[in-house]
């Protein structure tokens, strides 16, 4: 008698014989051996097959294709508990949410930086002495300072203090503090260091140029010439040691700096400073008690920094505008400052004579001096500009 479900003649010839055959085939048992069909394999399948009462609706479909934010059926749709899907589609938004997210932020703390600019432009120097109008004093370094408009300034590095601080449009607030103190150290090296007073080194300032500009500081060092270009004295400051050496280490100084952003890419710095130096006759007893005298110099320098210079912590000395006196006008201050010393009587003399008829190159700082203010009249806000020749209205030197 045949079995419900084999087929009416029997099992045709060659073809299994029903469960027995997978019963005993070892193969198949262990192919399906693993294959379980719980509950998670099911409520994963991408088809759902409608319900009964679904499936009478007139042109219905067998089956429905899964939605990822969907659960399933079974315990989780009862449970409204996500299922594996909609738990992976769920990450996968808040992953991307969050990486867009972060892209704003660091948008909004790293703006767009703009290419560094091109090279550095030359500086362009102007160096004035300051002729006297009454006899140099002497005395002792202390007592000079005490009796001149220098008694209330600070000494050494102490005197150039920075300004309070802000951002600019496209500089941090740390890049511009940090182009403030590459300025100082500037002003520090080529102003305050002894080696450098004394034309014996030249490096401290060099290391803090920028690249660009380190041919024409080299030229200037070697070959210093009043052209408004390459004076030694533009860059830095230096005594004649044949003339005068510094009698006391301890330099006056005073002054302010101010900054503002030039381009972009661009921050400039200002820096106004005077500073008085106490110097001696390079020759004779340093312990004379009259042998000292006061030497001033105010330097007004424009300093540049693009974002190259402020990691590389270096600068670009775009201009150097500086008066020092007491001075002869006939002396060329370029290579370096040859004061007039202790009971040096007041000149009258105007600058070295320039021939428009001579052959080579002229003289092209002809007429530049002014004249140096007597202590007695010294101003508190002196003028930033020369007087006019030897002859005209005192300039004072002394620190805004």
């Amino acid at each position: 008698m045949a079995v419900p479900g084999d087929p009416p003649n029997s099992t045709p010839e060659g073809m299994g014989g029903g469960d027995d055959d997978f019963r005993s085939d070892d193969f198949r048992s262990d192919e399906y051996r693993s294959v379980v069909f719980d509950e998670d394999f099911v409520r994963a399948a991408r088809l759902q097959e409608y319900s009964a009462q679904e499936r009478m609706g007139e042109h219905a479909r067998a089956v429905r294709s899964r939605s990822i934010w969907s659960g399933g059926g079974g315990s989780a749709a009862r449970t409204s508990t996500p299922g594996r899907g909609a738990r992976q589609g769920m990450l996968l938004v808040l992953l991307i949410a969050t990486a867009f997210a972060a892209a704003v932020y660091l948008g909004l703390r790293n703006p767009y930086v703009p290419p560094p600019g091109g090279p550095a432009q030359a500086l362009s120097s102007t160096v004035v002495p300051l002729a006297p109008t009454t006899a140099v004093s002497g005395g002792l370094p202390a007592d000079l300072i005490a009796k001149s408009p220098a008694a209330d300034y600070r000494v050494g590095a102490a005197g150039i203090s920075l300004p309070a601080v802000r951002r600019t449009h496209h500089f941090t607030e740390a890049q511009v503090v940090a182009a403030l103190s590459i300025a100082k150290d500037y002003l520090v090296q080529s102003s305050l260091d002894p080696d450098i007073l004394a034309g014996a080194a030249s490096r401290p300032v060099r290391v803090l140029l920028d690249p660009d500009q380190l041919a024409q500081f080299d030229r200037s060092m070697t070959t210093p010439s009043g052209d408004g270009r390459h004076a030694a004295t533009g860059w830095l400051v230096r005594f004649d040691q044949a003339t005068a050496v510094v009698a006391d280490s301890r330099v006056r100084v005073s002054g302010a700096f101010s900054f503002e952003e030039v381009a972009p890419d661009m921050l400039e710095v200002t820096a106004d400073h005077t500073f008085v130096y106490a110097v001696r006759p390079a020759t004779g007893s340093p312990a004379a008690a009259d042998g000292a005298s006061l030497f001033t110099v105010r330097r007004e320098l424009r300093l540049r920094f693009d974002r190259e210079d402020l990691t590389a912590r270096r600068l670009e000395l775009a201009s150097a505008y500086v008066m020092a006196g007491p001075q002869d006008c006939s002396a060329d201050p370029a290579g370096a400052f040859r004061p007039l010393l202790a009971g040096a009587g007041p000149t009258t003399v105007g600058p070295a004579a320039s021939d428009p008829y001579a052959s080579g190159r002229p003289r092209r700082t002809a007429g530049l001096c002014g004249v140096l203010a007597p202590p007695a009249t010294s101003s508190a806000n002196p003028p930033v500009t020369p007087a006019a020749p030897p002859r005209a209205a005192p300039v004072s030197p002394a620190a805004p």
